[in-house]
Protein backbone atom coordinates (compact mmCIF):
# COMPACT_ATOMS: atom_id res chain seq x y z
CA UNK A 1 0.00 0.00 0.00
CA UNK A 2 1.32 3.59 -0.80
CA UNK A 3 2.25 5.86 2.00
CA UNK A 4 -0.55 8.67 0.58
CA UNK A 5 -3.12 5.92 0.07
CA UNK A 6 -6.20 6.46 1.89
CA UNK A 7 -7.26 3.24 3.11
CA UNK A 8 -10.95 3.23 3.30
CA UNK A 9 -12.20 0.20 5.79
CA UNK A 10 -15.40 -1.32 7.19
CA UNK A 11 -18.50 -0.10 5.37
CA UNK A 12 -21.58 0.49 7.02
CA UNK A 13 -23.48 -2.33 5.05
CA UNK A 14 -24.08 -5.48 6.86
CA UNK A 15 -22.89 -8.50 6.01
CA UNK A 16 -24.53 -11.58 5.68
CA UNK A 17 -24.57 -14.13 7.15
CA UNK A 18 -23.51 -11.43 10.40
CA UNK A 19 -20.88 -12.73 13.13
CA UNK A 20 -20.86 -10.65 16.20
CA UNK A 21 -19.40 -11.12 19.46
CA UNK A 22 -18.41 -10.07 23.17
CA UNK A 23 -15.20 -10.21 24.73
CA UNK A 24 -15.46 -9.60 28.17
CA UNK A 25 -11.89 -9.17 29.88
CA UNK A 26 -11.75 -10.71 33.25
CA UNK A 27 -10.03 -8.41 35.21
CA UNK A 28 -13.48 -8.04 37.61
CA UNK A 29 -17.24 -9.07 37.67
CA UNK A 30 -19.40 -7.76 34.78
CA UNK A 31 -20.04 -4.23 35.73
CA UNK A 32 -22.61 -2.04 34.38
CA UNK A 33 -20.60 -0.69 31.55
CA UNK A 34 -20.12 -4.50 30.46
CA UNK A 35 -24.06 -5.07 30.27
CA UNK A 36 -24.35 -2.28 28.11
CA UNK A 37 -21.96 -3.30 25.49
CA UNK A 38 -22.87 -7.29 25.74
CA UNK A 39 -26.52 -6.16 25.24
CA UNK A 40 -25.61 -4.09 22.40
CA UNK A 41 -23.57 -6.56 20.74
CA UNK A 42 -26.59 -9.25 21.77
CA UNK A 43 -29.27 -7.41 20.10
CA UNK A 44 -27.24 -5.72 17.13
CA UNK A 45 -26.80 -9.40 15.84
CA UNK A 46 -29.61 -11.20 16.76
CA UNK A 47 -32.21 -8.57 15.13
CA UNK A 48 -29.95 -9.00 11.67
CA UNK A 49 -30.64 -13.01 12.15
CA UNK A 50 -26.94 -13.28 13.18
CA UNK A 51 -24.76 -15.27 15.57
CA UNK A 52 -23.15 -13.99 18.83
CA UNK A 53 -19.75 -15.26 20.10
CA UNK A 54 -18.34 -15.15 23.23
CA UNK A 55 -14.69 -14.48 23.78
CA UNK A 56 -12.53 -14.34 27.17
CA UNK A 57 -9.98 -11.75 26.55
CA UNK A 58 -7.21 -13.11 29.00
CA UNK A 59 -4.19 -12.28 26.87
CA UNK A 60 -2.86 -9.59 29.31
CA UNK A 61 -2.31 -12.26 32.29
CA UNK A 62 -1.02 -9.43 35.10
CA UNK A 63 -4.69 -7.91 34.81
CA UNK A 64 -6.42 -11.01 35.09
CA UNK A 65 -8.52 -11.89 38.57
CA UNK A 66 -8.65 -15.71 39.16
CA UNK A 67 -12.04 -16.85 38.72
CA UNK A 68 -13.74 -13.54 37.00
CA UNK A 69 -13.95 -15.17 33.87
CA UNK A 70 -16.52 -17.85 35.54
CA UNK A 71 -18.30 -15.05 37.45
CA UNK A 72 -18.81 -13.54 34.12
CA UNK A 73 -20.63 -16.43 32.32
CA UNK A 74 -23.20 -17.51 34.85
CA UNK A 75 -24.11 -13.31 35.03
CA UNK A 76 -24.25 -13.20 31.20
CA UNK A 77 -26.57 -16.85 31.72
CA UNK A 78 -28.29 -15.15 34.60
CA UNK A 79 -29.36 -12.34 32.26
CA UNK A 80 -30.76 -15.19 29.28
CA UNK A 81 -27.74 -14.60 26.92
CA UNK A 82 -27.54 -17.27 24.48
CA UNK A 83 -24.17 -17.35 23.09
CA UNK A 84 -23.74 -19.78 19.84
CA UNK A 85 -20.93 -22.22 20.01
CA UNK A 86 -17.85 -23.12 22.52
CA UNK A 87 -16.23 -19.52 24.86
CA UNK A 88 -12.87 -18.87 23.20
CA UNK A 89 -10.38 -18.14 25.76
CA UNK A 90 -6.95 -16.19 24.82
CA UNK A 91 -4.82 -17.16 27.18
CA UNK A 92 -5.74 -20.94 25.54
CA UNK A 93 -4.33 -19.49 21.83
CA UNK A 94 -0.69 -17.99 22.75
CA UNK A 95 0.56 -20.69 20.19
CA UNK A 96 -1.40 -19.00 17.43
CA UNK A 97 -0.45 -15.11 18.37
CA UNK A 98 3.58 -16.65 18.40
CA UNK A 99 2.69 -17.86 14.46
CA UNK A 100 0.97 -14.52 13.37
CA UNK A 101 4.11 -12.67 14.76
CA UNK A 102 6.62 -14.48 13.41
CA UNK A 103 4.62 -14.78 9.75
CA UNK A 104 5.50 -10.98 10.49
CA UNK A 105 8.69 -11.38 11.48
CA UNK A 106 9.23 -13.23 8.48
CA UNK A 107 7.43 -10.19 6.58
CA UNK A 108 9.70 -7.57 8.00
CA UNK A 109 6.71 -6.41 8.64
CA UNK A 110 7.88 -5.93 12.92
CA UNK A 111 10.85 -4.98 14.35
CA UNK A 112 12.74 -5.50 17.56
CA UNK A 113 12.43 -2.33 20.13
CA UNK A 114 15.36 -1.95 23.29
CA UNK A 115 13.36 1.40 24.21
CA UNK A 116 11.88 2.07 27.34
CA UNK A 117 8.34 3.69 28.46
CA UNK A 118 10.92 6.55 30.19
CA UNK A 119 12.95 6.56 27.20
CA UNK A 120 10.03 7.06 24.87
CA UNK A 121 8.58 9.51 27.25
CA UNK A 122 11.93 11.89 26.89
CA UNK A 123 11.26 12.20 22.90
CA UNK A 124 7.84 12.29 22.38
CA UNK A 125 4.76 13.99 23.73
CA UNK A 126 1.52 12.18 24.81
CA UNK A 127 -0.70 11.41 21.90
CA UNK A 128 -3.85 12.63 21.67
CA UNK A 129 -6.42 9.15 20.93
CA UNK A 130 -5.94 7.61 23.80
CA UNK A 131 -3.07 9.49 26.12
CA UNK A 132 -0.12 6.59 25.64
CA UNK A 133 3.39 7.73 23.52
CA UNK A 134 3.52 8.11 20.29
CA UNK A 135 6.41 5.73 19.11
CA UNK A 136 9.31 7.49 17.17
CA UNK A 137 10.85 5.00 15.95
CA UNK A 138 14.24 4.97 17.46
CA UNK A 139 14.91 1.35 17.02
CA UNK A 140 13.03 1.14 13.01
CA UNK A 141 16.39 0.58 11.39
CA UNK A 142 17.99 -1.53 14.18
CA UNK A 143 18.84 -1.87 17.46
CA UNK A 144 21.53 0.83 18.76
CA UNK A 145 24.77 -0.28 20.43
CA UNK A 146 24.02 -3.80 21.02
CA UNK A 147 21.01 -3.22 23.24
CA UNK A 148 18.77 -6.08 23.74
CA UNK A 149 14.93 -6.00 22.22
CA UNK A 150 12.44 -4.97 24.67
CA UNK A 151 9.63 -5.70 22.56
CA UNK A 152 8.82 -6.10 18.68
CA UNK A 153 6.29 -3.23 17.28
CA UNK A 154 4.71 -3.27 13.77
CA UNK A 155 5.79 -0.88 10.98
CA UNK A 156 3.28 2.01 10.64
CA UNK A 157 3.30 4.53 7.18
CA UNK A 158 2.15 8.08 7.14
CA UNK A 159 -0.89 6.59 5.72
CA UNK A 160 -4.28 7.69 6.67
CA UNK A 161 -6.65 4.94 8.11
CA UNK A 162 -10.72 5.66 7.32
CA UNK A 163 -13.75 3.91 7.85
CA UNK A 164 -17.43 4.45 8.57
CA UNK A 165 -18.07 3.36 11.87
CA UNK A 166 -22.13 2.26 12.30
CA UNK A 167 -22.67 4.34 15.16
CA UNK A 168 -19.71 7.88 15.25
CA UNK A 169 -20.06 7.94 11.53
CA UNK A 170 -16.55 8.54 9.29
CA UNK A 171 -13.29 7.84 11.30
CA UNK A 172 -10.06 8.53 9.85
CA UNK A 173 -6.55 8.26 11.77
CA UNK A 174 -3.01 9.10 10.30
CA UNK A 175 -1.29 6.17 12.20
CA UNK A 176 2.63 7.93 11.95
CA UNK A 177 1.43 10.84 13.32
CA UNK A 178 -1.31 9.80 16.04
CA UNK A 179 0.51 6.42 17.17
CA UNK A 180 3.70 5.16 15.54
CA UNK A 181 4.72 2.01 15.23
CA UNK A 182 2.99 0.05 18.10
CA UNK A 183 3.56 -3.32 20.18
CA UNK A 184 2.67 -6.76 19.49
CA UNK A 185 4.76 -8.07 21.80
CA UNK A 186 5.58 -6.76 25.11
CA UNK A 187 8.30 -6.38 27.18
CA UNK A 188 7.23 -8.49 30.03
CA UNK A 189 6.50 -11.55 27.25
CA UNK A 190 2.72 -10.78 26.74
CA UNK A 191 1.32 -10.33 23.53
CA UNK A 192 -0.79 -7.59 22.73
CA UNK A 193 -4.32 -7.06 22.67
CA UNK A 194 -4.08 -5.71 18.84
CA UNK A 195 -2.69 -8.62 17.89
CA UNK A 196 -4.75 -10.91 19.92
CA UNK A 197 -8.11 -9.52 19.49
CA UNK A 198 -7.19 -9.56 15.04
CA UNK A 199 -6.43 -13.18 15.66
CA UNK A 200 -9.28 -14.15 17.42
CA UNK A 201 -11.86 -11.87 15.20
CA UNK A 202 -10.58 -13.32 12.10
CA UNK A 203 -10.78 -17.16 13.69
CA UNK A 204 -14.10 -16.67 14.76
CA UNK A 205 -14.99 -15.28 11.21
CA UNK A 206 -16.52 -11.95 13.45
CA UNK A 207 -17.42 -9.92 10.55
CA UNK A 208 -19.54 -7.13 12.67
CA UNK A 209 -17.51 -5.98 15.93
CA UNK A 210 -20.41 -3.67 18.53
CA UNK A 211 -18.16 -2.53 20.94
CA UNK A 212 -17.40 0.26 23.13
CA UNK A 213 -16.41 3.76 22.09
CA UNK A 214 -13.01 3.22 24.40
CA UNK A 215 -11.89 1.19 21.47
CA UNK A 216 -12.87 3.30 19.07
CA UNK A 217 -8.83 4.96 18.60
CA UNK A 218 -7.55 1.28 18.81
CA UNK A 219 -9.42 0.66 15.62
CA UNK A 220 -7.18 2.34 12.73
CA UNK A 221 -4.16 -0.23 14.12
CA UNK A 222 -6.41 -2.72 13.90
CA UNK A 223 -7.64 -2.67 10.37
CA UNK A 224 -3.93 -2.05 9.61
CA UNK A 225 -3.11 -5.48 10.99
CA UNK A 226 -5.67 -6.97 9.62
CA UNK A 227 -4.46 -5.40 5.67
CA UNK A 228 -0.69 -6.60 7.06
CA UNK A 229 -2.04 -10.65 7.40
CA UNK A 230 -4.31 -10.67 4.79
CA UNK A 231 -7.46 -10.41 7.22
CA UNK A 232 -11.00 -9.25 6.44
CA UNK A 233 -11.82 -6.14 7.80
CA UNK A 234 -15.55 -6.45 10.09
CA UNK A 235 -17.92 -3.49 10.20
CA UNK A 236 -17.37 -1.69 13.50
CA UNK A 237 -19.86 0.11 15.83
CA UNK A 238 -18.68 1.53 18.73
CA UNK A 239 -21.11 2.18 21.51
CA UNK A 240 -21.17 5.03 24.16
CA UNK A 241 -19.55 4.35 27.70
CA UNK A 242 -20.86 4.36 30.74
CA UNK A 243 -19.33 7.03 33.07
CA UNK A 244 -18.99 7.73 36.63
CA UNK A 245 -20.06 11.22 38.03
CA UNK A 246 -16.84 12.20 37.61
CA UNK A 247 -16.81 11.32 33.97
CA UNK A 248 -14.58 8.18 34.06
CA UNK A 249 -15.60 4.62 32.38
CA UNK A 250 -16.61 2.77 34.78
CA UNK A 251 -13.88 -0.65 35.37
CA UNK A 252 -12.28 -2.08 38.15
CA UNK A 253 -9.80 0.80 38.39
CA UNK A 254 -12.48 3.41 38.98
CA UNK A 255 -14.09 0.59 41.43
CA UNK A 256 -17.57 0.02 39.17
CA UNK A 257 -19.84 -2.76 41.51
CA UNK A 258 -20.60 -5.67 39.77
CA UNK A 259 -24.22 -6.06 38.70
CA UNK A 260 -26.81 -8.15 40.01
CA UNK A 261 -27.97 -10.47 37.81
CA UNK A 262 -30.98 -11.27 40.13
CA UNK A 263 -31.83 -7.46 38.98
CA UNK A 264 -33.17 -9.69 35.62
CA UNK A 265 -35.36 -7.07 33.19
CA UNK A 266 -34.97 -3.75 35.24
CA UNK A 267 -31.26 -3.92 34.59
CA UNK A 268 -31.24 -4.90 30.72
CA UNK A 269 -33.85 -2.59 30.61
CA UNK A 270 -31.26 0.52 32.03
CA UNK A 271 -28.62 -0.70 29.55
CA UNK A 272 -31.11 -0.36 26.62
CA UNK A 273 -32.79 2.56 27.80
CA UNK A 274 -28.54 4.34 28.21
CA UNK A 275 -28.73 3.43 23.82
CA UNK A 276 -30.91 5.54 22.99
CA UNK A 277 -34.19 3.18 23.64
CA UNK A 278 -37.80 3.42 25.18
CA UNK A 279 -38.55 0.40 27.38
CA UNK A 280 -42.08 -0.17 28.66
CA UNK A 281 -42.44 -0.77 32.24
CA UNK A 282 -44.33 -3.58 32.09
CA UNK A 283 -41.09 -4.85 29.70
CA UNK A 284 -38.92 -3.88 32.14
CA UNK A 285 -40.60 -4.91 35.20
CA UNK A 286 -41.11 -8.57 33.07
CA UNK A 287 -39.82 -11.54 33.04
CA UNK A 288 -36.85 -12.14 30.97
CA UNK A 289 -38.74 -14.36 28.27
CA UNK A 290 -40.86 -11.39 27.76
CA UNK A 291 -38.03 -9.00 27.69
CA UNK A 292 -35.55 -10.32 25.06
CA UNK A 293 -37.84 -10.96 22.02
CA UNK A 294 -39.32 -7.71 22.40
CA UNK A 295 -35.53 -6.00 22.95
CA UNK A 296 -34.89 -7.58 19.24
CA UNK A 297 -37.80 -6.53 17.45
CA UNK A 298 -37.44 -3.11 19.27
CA UNK A 299 -33.37 -2.71 18.48
CA UNK A 300 -32.24 0.01 16.14
CA UNK A 301 -28.65 0.63 15.85
CA UNK A 302 -29.81 5.10 15.03
CA UNK A 303 -31.12 5.38 17.97
CA UNK A 304 -27.82 4.81 19.85
CA UNK A 305 -26.16 7.97 20.84
CA UNK A 306 -22.54 8.99 19.34
CA UNK A 307 -21.32 10.61 22.59
CA UNK A 308 -18.08 8.77 24.08
CA UNK A 309 -19.27 8.61 27.29
CA UNK A 310 -22.61 9.10 29.71
CA UNK A 311 -23.22 9.45 32.81
CA UNK A 312 -26.68 7.71 33.64
CA UNK A 313 -27.29 8.95 36.99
Amino acid sequence: MSPARVAEASARRLPAPYRGRFAPSPTGPLHFGSLVAAVGSYLDARANGGQWLLRIEDVDQPRTLPGAADEILRTLEGFGFAWDGEVLVQSQRLDLYHAELVRLQLDGEVYPCACSRTEIAACSPPRAVDGGLVYPGTCRNGLRGGRAARAWRLRVPDTTIAFGDRVQGRVEQNLDRAVGDFILLRADGQYAYQLAVVVDDAAQGINAVVRGVDLLDSTPRQIWLQQRLALATPTYAHLPVVTNACGEKLAKQTQAPAVDRSAGSAALAAALRFLGHTVPQEISSGPLRDFWPWAIAAWSIERVPARRGIFPG
